[in-house]
């Protein structure tokens, strides 16, 4: 409770000492050329280099990947088309038998009478 009945003047020497402290902390900061900002920041880039190497090398690997299932699908596709014709064509043929043989069929009942 004495907190609250500090002077005017207490407390702005609390308020100059904090901003003193607070300087002081970002003074004693090393700047851009310390030889341990320029370490870390070479570090920094080095990760990222690799980073992106990696990012690239999975970008090339999944496009190859789809590349190579889309070729697996058109493979697949066309794999289809030929049984479809295929069984177009048996279908056909077969329709071409029965025909001949109810033709035939009819011939015969004709050539009885």
């Amino acid at each position: 409770m004495s907190r609250f009945n500090d002077s005017l003047e207490a407390r702005q020497k609390a308020a100059q000492a904090s901003r003193k402290a607070m300087l002081e902390r970002f003074s004693a900061r090393p700047g851009p050329d310390d030889p341990a900002t320029v370490k870390k920041r070479a570090a920094r880039e080095a990760i990222n280099a690799a980073r992106g190497v990696r990012r690239a090398e999975a970008e090339r690997r999944r496009q190859s990947e789809q590349e190579a299932q889309a070729a697996q699908s058109a493979m697949e596709a066309s794999l289809l088309q030929q049984r479809v014709e295929q069984e177009a064509r048996e279908a056909a043929a077969l329709k071409a038998e029965q025909k001949a043989a109810r033709d035939a069929r009819y011939a015969a009942r004709k050539a009885r009478k």
